[in-house]
């Protein structure tokens, strides 16, 4: 078969083509990211039906961010030795097959290894479909084109714990696994029509050593950081997985520095105006999967939202960047990216730090009004970063670029997730340790529990003298607010860590400034 290229293609359909396959990834795009986020929804159902625990329920989302961070890498390669329209379409086969699987899991390990299959095929489709639309645009119009791609990218996520919640309270967890496969097939019967095959030359070897190696050190880091607070950080486990997490980066750079097909060009981190985009990218990651994370934990957990509740709580976020993103792409053609950049970073910080007063008395509305600033902030970083990143690279480094700054935004996302957790769990244990300190032995505590046991009896509670039930009872009592306000603060602190991690995102999104010569 001969090879058809995407400037056949539009020169086929005309100007009208840059929007068919736009559409045309954005469908596996959309349904990919969707399901990154919506299963936090359903994270407390899951841990009760399967009796996990909260160590290997994060699982449910870093499997997902650790596989798509390392396939990622794997897009240029596979678009180079099988085309365009094959990547894609199996990409989506295999997303489609392990979203069933996943529905159908009877228990959390076969549900863990679904979603990493899910992650390793949305890991292949996310840069593809950016190097697609950025090569269908002209350059005027890229910035427009990038605030398409951010949509489907950060909207989804946005949208999708609604979408689960509902699905949760009125079915079950298991049917948000089935919210992807529908868009995946419309996306594999429009591939054979818009995407361009195979393009004509010889394609390069795969890097297996380098990808090895990374994948390698990303599964050691997150296996570390998951364990930690459970085996203690200076275990052999945990210390080992840190050793091997070293071994693995260096010797990841000593190999992609050598090779003469490497995975990952880090040349591209060469130019520092494109490193910088790649720390905003990183903290991107982070901040948007994080909070995706912690925010429906924490309405649930916390305040005793239903799924629905919490769904809901993110649904003018989402129409905010339904608002936003077009508006932020038109935007970063007209003006420099690291302007919408720095005020985007600064929206999302204010909003991490707004959130970190948050108790279990919070209105509804209040905390829907600081996720709705902190995504503001995310619409106008993303389409800005990404114009701003692959604007400042040559044209042959566009493709390696795409795969680079995606890279880092899901490497942030994965290590985010997993380091919020663990920050979550320290804290609210510290506070715990420090809140019964507090109360042994002091007047105030004594008081407290002889006041409860007056209500208890009051309210007809029967006592026995043997086991002084009341006594008991109020303990159990004051333990149960004492893990609650400790589970609060903890909370609170792991909000403000994310927003003071954005507030020093802005040094490296200055940096993005170019250079005036002269």
């Amino acid at each position: 078969m001969t090879p058809v290229s995407a400037e056949d293609l539009a020169e086929h359909y005309g100007p009208r083509y840059k929007w068919y396959v736009t559409g045309t990834v954005m469908l596996g795009t959309s349904a990919m990211v969707l399901s990154a986020t919506i299963v936090n929804v359903a994270l407390p159902d899951i841990m009760g039906e399967f009796g996990m625990g909260q160590d290997k329920a994060q699982w449910l989302s870093t499997a997902f961010l650790a596989a798509m961070t390392a396939t990622m890498l794997v897009t240029a390669w596979a678009i180079g030795r099988f085309g365009t329209r094959s990547t894609y379409i199996a990409a989506l086969v295999v997303f489609s097959a392990s979203s069933i699987l996943g529905g159908l899991s009877p228990n959390g390990d076969v549900l863990i290894l679904a979603r990493t299959l899910q992650g390793a095929a949305a890991g292949l489709v996310q840069p593809l479909a950016m190097v697609v639309i950025f090569r269908a645009f002209p350059p005027s119009e890229r910035g427009t084109a990038m605030g398409i791609y951010g949509v489907g990218v950060i909207l989804a996520p946005a949208l999708g714990p609604t979408l689960g919640g509902m699905l949760i309270d009125n079915y079950t967890w298991r049917d948000v696994f089935y919210l992807g496969p529908p868009f995946c097939f419309a996306g594999i019967l429009l591939a054979p029509t818009f995407l361009a095959t195979r393009p004509a030359g010889r394609p390069v070897a795969f890097d297996i050593v380098g990808f090895a190696l990374l994948s390698v050190a990303i599964a050691a880091l997150l296996t570390s950081m998951a364990n930690g607070q459970r085996q203690g950080w200076d275990s052999p486990l945990v210390t080992g997985g840190f050793v091997v997490t070293a071994l693995g980066t260096l010797g990841f750079i000593w190999h992609e520095n050598r090779t003469q097909t490497p995975i990952l060009s880090l040349g591209v981190y060469l130019n520092p105006r494109f490193a910088a985009a790649s720390a905003v990218a990183f903290i991107l990651g982070l901040g948007l999967y994080g909070s995706t994370y912690l925010v429906p934990l924490f309405v649930q957990t916390v305040q005793g939202y239903t799924p629905t509740e919490s769904g809901l709580l993110l649904m003018p976020a989402g129409l905010a960047l339904g608002v936003v993103f077009p508006l932020a792409g038109r935007l970063s053609d007209r003006l420099p990216p690291y302007v919408l950049i720095l005020s985007g970073l600064a929206l999302f910080g204010v909003s991490s730090a707004l959130m970190s007063a948050a108790d279990t008395s919070t209105d509804f509305w209040v905390f829907a009004g600081w996720v709705v600033v902190g995504r503001i902030g995310l619409g106008l970083i993303l389409p800005s970063l990404n114009v701003g990143a692959l604007r400042v690279l040559d044209p042959a480094l566009v493709s390696q670029g795409a795969g680079a700054i995606n890279f880092m935004r899901q490497l942030g996302g994965a290590v985010g997730v997993g380091a919020l957790s663990v920050a979550l769990e320290r804290q609210t244990a510290l506070h715990a340790d420090a809140f019964n300190a507090l109360q042994t032995g002091g007047p105030a505590a004594t008081e407290t529990l002889n006041r409860l046991a007056v209500l208890m009896a009051r309210a007809g509670i029967p006592d026995s003298p043997l086991l002084s039930l009341h006594s008991l009872e109020a303990y159990r009592f004051l333990s149960s607010m004492i893990a609650a306000q400790a589970s609060v603060m903890g909370f609170r602190d792991s909000f403000l860590l994310v927003g003071v991690i954005f507030f020093v995102a802005l040094v490296p999104a200055w940096l993005m400034r170019p250079r005036r010569n002269g």
